[in-house]
């Protein structure tokens, strides 16, 4: 059965979030708007780095650009992905959590036998 046009523009979007630079940047504009050059130094990138990150965050609709004078600014374009990011981490920890509980596990099993 072939994906439908929806759940392929679900898969574009999680791509375009599949890389940490990208994850670094938005967690960066969540506080605010940024230029490249801010984003660089905030994150301690390259400026190619940067500029290609967010173009493919651009190109899916998560972040928008504005010029203001020389610079242009990057922000989200959807206030939610704060609370997607949000929710991620709430995941990742419950996986921690669980991988601890049966990390803990083995090794009492490997103390008794």
């Amino acid at each position: 059965m072939a994906a439908t046009p929806l759940q392929s523009f679900k898969a574009r979007f999680f791509r375009a979030l599949a890389h940490p630079d990208r994850i670094r940047i938005l967690e960066t504009l969540i506080k605010g708007n940024r230029s490249v050059q801010e984003l660089q130094e905030a994150l301690e990138l390259e400026q190619p780095v940067v500029s290609q990150q967010l173009a493919v965050l651009r190109n899916q609709g998560i972040v928008t650009s504005q010029k203001e004078g020389v610079s242009v600014r990057y922000s989200l374009r959807d206030p939610a992905i704060e609370e997607l990011l949000a929710v991620a981490r709430r995941i990742f920890n419950n996986h921690l959590v669980d991988s601890g509980g049966m990390l803990r596990e083995l090794q009492r099993e490997s103390r008794r036998g």
